[in-house]
């Protein structure tokens, strides 16, 4: 399903911190009007307004003047009325958030960019390279595009076979560096789309279904109960067990003939 096709189908009840970032100004606009009439949503307007707000910027107008919503509308704001109730409305003014620093940067949105976009960002903000930028922004940065650098002398960065021209054949965006005599490129691109867990799981019973389609049954051995081997006692009997009438018979190591064991108990005396 391509993002079009993904938008269309967003409704407010579906709409996540990251999925936000998908839609426009004009998709939020229908997306409450779609609304309207759900008590669920009108119960629950801030929430989803939370959400609209991680990715957009949304100004309530007051004076819903010609020159007032003109005045928004030249600062990249579309402006609409938004029903709250069954008899009240207010006119919102909504613009999407811009991403122009790396503070911008969310794990929420870092994957609703391209590598030109995340490029240009950086660009803005570097002076010592990729190191300088924190961790955290590093980790968010790494959460949706692999990354690699390099720092070469101007002359051998753009060597014919180097690593420059086969990171650029390879799909990777580059921004370059300068320091001193020596440059630094910082290559991006876009980590695939992997597939979730529980995609994987559906698909891994399908299977599991497909080849269990015969009559044939499988017995499978119920041991829950059965005790280890380790566990059965195979040398003498319990202590607790041991009476005065079963004594004897306890302890009766060889044959019943009495004469036999007189004999044996002889050849024990002499030794």
């Amino acid at each position: 399903m391509n993002q079009e096709a993904e938008k269309k189908t967003l409704t407010l009840k579906t709409l996540t911190k990251s999925s936000v970032w998908d839609v426009q100004e004009n998709d939020i606009f229908r997306m409450l009007e779609g609304a309207e009439k759900d008590n669920e949503v009108r119960d629950n307007l801030r929430h989803f307004t939370d959400i609209i707000r991680s990715a957009f910027m949304i100004e309530e107008i007051s004076d819903d003047s010609p020159i007032v919503k003109t005045k928004y509308e030249k600062q990249g704001y579309k402006v609409a009325q938004v029903k709250i109730d069954e008899e009240k409305k207010v006119l919102w003014a909504i613009k999407k958030r811009p991403i122009v620093r790396v503070t911008d940067l969310t794990y929420e949105n870092i994957r609703h960019i391209s590598a030109s976009k995340l490029i240009e960002v950086l660009d803005r903000n570097f002076g010592g390279g990729w190191d300088s930028l924190s961790q955290s922004i590093k980790d968010i940065i790494e959460s949706g595009f692999d990354i690699s650098t390099t720092t070469l002398p101007k002359d051998r960065l753009h060597k014919k076979g180097g690593m420059y021209e086969k990171k650029v054949d390879d799909g990777f965006e580059v921004l370059e560096v300068a320091k001193g005599t020596w440059v630094e490129a910082i290559f991006a691109k876009a980590k695939p789309e992997q597939e979730k867990p529980r995609m994987k799981m559906a698909l891994m019973n399908e299977d599991d279904e497909g080849e269990n389609d015969d009559d044939s049954e499988v017995e499978i051995e119920d041991n829950y109960n059965k005790p280890d081997e380790d566990d059965i006692e195979v040398d003498g009997p319990n202590d607790d067990e041991i009476t005065e009438d079963n004594y004897s018979t306890m302890m009766d190591l060889g044959s019943e003939d009495p004469d036999e064991e007189a004999a044996n108990l002889s050849e024990y005396s002499e030794d």
